[in-house]
């Protein structure tokens, strides 16, 4: 085996179960990264070409509170800013990042792979067909609508897992190894396909490029309501699948003769996972790295558990996604970057340090 196997498919160390000694420090981790989520949330309302100071937002929101009666102090331009723009757009980035890093954690456990994300198997590639497909098709909007690219996008995420699982599939079972090189190669044929789509149809690349950047042009607190349930669902599932992952360190071997279902503990991770990219690609575009960074970050500081290593990368992946949204806004004001690229720029050097770490620890 060569040196590219050798440390893409290196199992991951077991997980240490050392007891916290009190619940606060248990808790710690936690409370550190909500405090930090709230932090990025109002500063994320806070900016843009009106700055709106936190404290005015804070009372703001405040006022929205049935129970709450504030005497206003603002103007009314201030509410309709914040209630009809930027708190959707927050939230929904806020729940992107949740979404990408949770399923890039499980990803990353289930192959035992620190370099695993969320695309790994295609989803990112076969959402951006979807979405390009029906931009350059000009489907009638009355078919979907305002949701007519989200829905194309996650058809086409969903289709590619599929066909990639099917791929992958040996004698009724799905070897990891098997399911990484199906994921890489159908990947590279969806996204030959989408860049063919985009060279033929000139009046359609910049809208494309946008949504292959994380640019979503989708606002409003529609696109929030629409994605919600499902984000929540997914997070919520692969935050309970903490202790299969533990298991699963162990090698499918050991897993089995512990008494987990392999089979279909990897069925129910990858469905999972894949289902909570495609709503987060869908609804807000082809996002990379926050699923290979922040998992990474959470298991360098709080250690491997899965049982809280998920949990807290939903919190720390939706604050680092704010956080790249805010400079994506600031860097070239007024102009506005899709963020895709401020997450590849700080992605990159960190995927090369991460292999950089890995080879270390395979060849010494």
């Amino acid at each position: 085996m060569d040196a590219i196997s050798k440390i893409v498919f290196t199992p991951a160390p077991i997980p240490a179960c050392s007891p916290a000694s009190s619940p606060m420090l248990r808790n710690r981790p936690f409370i550190f990264n909500i405090l930090l989520l709230l932090a990025a949330l109002i500063f994320s309302i806070a900016l843009g070409a009106v700055y709106i100071p936190p404290g005015k937002i804070l009372k703001i929101l405040a006022d929205q509170l049935p129970w709450v009666a504030l005497e206003p102090d603002w103007p009314n331009s201030s509410v309709a800013i914040i209630m009809a723009v930027r708190l959707p757009h927050t939230v929904l980035i806020a729940m992107t990042g949740a979404a990408l890093a949770s399923s890039g954690a499980a990803y990353q456990g289930l192959f035992r792979n620190p370099l695993a994300d969320p695309y790994l198997i295609g989803v990112a590639s076969g959402a951006g067909l979807g979405a390009v497909v029906a931009m350059v098709l000009n489907w009638p909007t009355e078919l979907g609508g305002y949701y007519l690219i989200p829905i194309a996008a996650f058809i086409g995420a969903i289709l590619t897992v599929l066909i990639v699982y099917n791929l992958a599939r040996v004698n009724g079972l799905v070897p990891l190894t098997t399911l990484i090189l199906a994921g890489v190669a159908v990947g590279a044929f969806t996204s030959a396909i989408t860049s063919y789509l985009m060279l033929t149809s000139d009046d359609q690349i910049y809208r494309a490029i946008a949504f292959l950047l994380g640019g979503s042009p989708m606002a409003g607190w529609n696109p929030v309501l629409a994605a919600l349930p499902y984000m929540l669902v997914g997070m919520g599932l692969l935050s309970i699948s903490g202790h299969s992952l533990n298991v699963l360190q162990f090698g499918e071997d050991e897993a089995r003769q512990m008494g987990l279902n392999v089979d279909r503990a990897k069925i129910y991770i990858i469905i999972t996972a894949s289902l909570t990219t495609a709503v987060a690609v869908a609804f807000s575009g082809v996002i990379g790295f926050i699923g290979l960074i922040v998992p990474h970050i959470v298991r360098i500081i709080w250690g491997p558990d899965y049982k809280r290593l998920v949990p807290i990368s939903i919190f720390l992946g939706a604050s680092s996604l704010l956080v790249a949204d805010m400079l994506a806004r600031i860097l070239l004001a007024p102009t506005t970057l899709p963020v895709g690229i401020v997450t590849a720029l700080a992605g990159a050097p960190f995927f090369l340090w991460i292999l950089r770490r890995a080879k270390r620890e395979v060849f010494w």
